[in-house]
């Protein structure tokens, strides 16, 4: 299955999922999972929640994972600084990054925003080099904003 389609699909079904009723644990926990399952050559997916200065940990499917990140610190915490989503195609190349899986060799973070402000991060880690481009951003993007 090419990338588009497969994100078509994992868009319809987060669609059917994410449910404003539900809330934002039971939204989130349920996307980190669709994700992980859906993704291939990914090895964490999961959500860290904005408090203050200070990024928490939310929703993942993985390897246990760093608790909480500063704004401005490591892949996640720059996203939050900077506003925007971050594609990085080699994490031992981004200055800062915080490993907290030696497994993981790329990244995507996308922030998540309401009423401009950020409040929430949606992270993902792949095992291999350059995993991510443009196409999984834009469609992580779409279906961020489904939450």
């Amino acid at each position: 299955m090419n990338k588009t389609r497969l994100y078509t699909v994992l868009l319809q079904q987060a669609g059917t999922l994410l449910l404003p009723q539900f809330g934002r644990i039971s939204n989130t926990a349920n996307l980190a999972a669709l994700l992980y399952r859906g993704l291939p050559e990914i090895n964490w997916a999961g959500f860290y929640f904005l408090e203050g200065e200070m990024l928490r940990l939310g929703p993942f499917q993985g390897k246990p994972a760093c608790t909480e990140i500063p704004v401005g610190r490591g892949v996640c915490g720059t996203a939050v600084r900077e506003g925007r989503t971050l594609i990085v195609p080699d994490v031992h190349a981004f200055a800062g990054h915080i490993a907290c899986d030696p497994d993981s060799k790329s990244e995507i973070v996308i922030p998540l925003t309401e009423n401009g402000r950020v409040w929430a991060v949606l992270d993902i880690d792949a095992p291999v080099l350059n995993r991510f481009d443009q196409t999984d951003a834009e469609f992580l993007q779409k279906i961020t904003a489904l939450l």
